[in-house]
């Protein structure tokens, strides 16, 4: 991977360049950002960027030997650290265990978000840290000699997720790293990272991505024409990861604009049957499922209430969802707008305690039919 592999981010990529060419490398930079700007893709280019033997202007030169191994993401020296859960080793978890998905997963794309790490390790339903242990993992590895006999680089994804005593224990890590070892840390939510360890490292921002830019990187990349593009790379928020996630999920996207339009109809014109009908299958999708649909519920009645607004730039519809709310919106108003939130919010709360799915819905169904005839 080269700077040239990622989207945007053109004074992020000067910079690190300049640390580089200047001899100004500090030993430890912390990335922060929203999620999808590219904070990963950045760290893990200039991770190559380091191990390679004759780094070029646009990042690794992509022919020495380091380059090649560091392709596939296995060179010896370069070394990842990541949240995981206590599925595969017991009471010692380290992110080791997890190599062989961590790499498949950036591998396929870069660009992704703690939602696609937990499905793809099989942790929906787990909470996920950075273990203890996991900062004896990495000294031990660090204390080795360079099997190239250059730098060693670690990528250490979400620090956020680490506790205080493992933060206390990787802290000493980052103060005295063994000779030619670089740190590279990478963080949605910086402020939540150990107060000591913020002090101790170089933070480089790394801002939301211009829609123009994705708008761009779809149309070159996934071959979307300029209109469909455009329209997405609004509604993707400055966040190529979410554009990405909208074309994977598509389908299940779909699904869930059907559903909330049902639910919508059948509440306002009353049908009882229909309601409880409509209940029954939501009530088969399983409980991931359904509390993904609550969530897409909740930004869609967020869309239709400031659709009144006609205020197009902070409005994040696709197509078919704008078609629905030139008649829907006005059904939503300061008068329920809270109150249908608040009960799409207690049915989110209510599936993941796991009550039981079919009572849920139908009870939301039944009071739509208030807060809907009413607003």
């Amino acid at each position: 991977m080269t700077f040239g592999d990622i989207i945007g981010q053109e004074e992020v990529k000067e910079h690190l360049h300049r640390l580089l060419h200047e001899n100004k490398l500090p030993h430890a930079i912390m990335f922060c950002g929203p999620k999808g700007a590219g904070k990963l893709p950045l760290a893990l280019a200039f991770a190559q960027m380091l191990l390679c033997q004759n780094p070029a202007d646009d990042g690794a030169c992509g022919l020495c030997s380091d380059c090649q191994m560091s392709t596939l993401w296995t060179h010896p020296d370069l070394h990842f650290s990541f949240p995981i859960y206590k599925g595969k080793s017991g009471d010692k978890p380290v992110s080791d265990d997890f190599l062989q998905e961590w790499r498949e997963q950036i591998s396929l794309s870069p660009y992704f978000d703690i939602e696609d790490w937990l499905e793809d390790i099989g942790a929906e339903n787990q909470q996920i840290v950075i273990y203890v242990q996991e900062s004896d993992n990495l000294r031990r590895k660090l204390m080795l000699k360079a099997s190239q006999g250059g730098r060693k680089v670690v990528v250490l994804w979400l620090p956020e997720r680490m506790n205080e005593q493992t933060g206390n224990k990787l802290l000493k890590l980052i103060e005295e790293p063994p000779i030619g070892t670089h740190l590279l840390l990478v963080s949605q939510e910086p402020d939540l990272v150990l107060g000591t360890i913020q002090s101790r490292v170089q933070r480089i921002n790394v801002p939301a991505l211009p829609e123009d830019v994705i708008s761009k990187a779809l149309q070159e990349r996934r071959g979307m024409q300029a209109d469909d593009a455009n329209r997405l790379a609004h509604i993707a928020q400055g966040s190529y990861t979410n554009a990405l996630k909208r074309i994977r999920s598509d389908s299940e996207q779909h699904l869930f604009f059907d559903l909330f339009v049902q639910l919508m109809r059948h509440s306002y014109a009353r049908r009882i049957k229909e309601m409880h009908q409509w209940s029954l299958t939501v009530a088969e999708l399983g409980r991931e499922r359904q509390k993904r649909m609550l969530g897409y519920f909740q930004q869609q009645l967020r869309e239709n209430f400031i659709y009144n607004f006609q205020q197009a730039e902070i409005n994040f519809l696709g197509r078919e969802e704008e078609n629905f709310s030139t008649r829907f919106a006005p059904f939503i108003n300061e008068r329920n707008v809270i109150g249908i939130m608040d009960e799409l919010s207690c049915a989110e709360r209510d599936i993941a305690q796991n009550v039981s799915a079919r009572m849920v819905f139908f009870d939301l169904a039944l009071k739509m039919i208030v807060l809907l005839k009413h607003g």
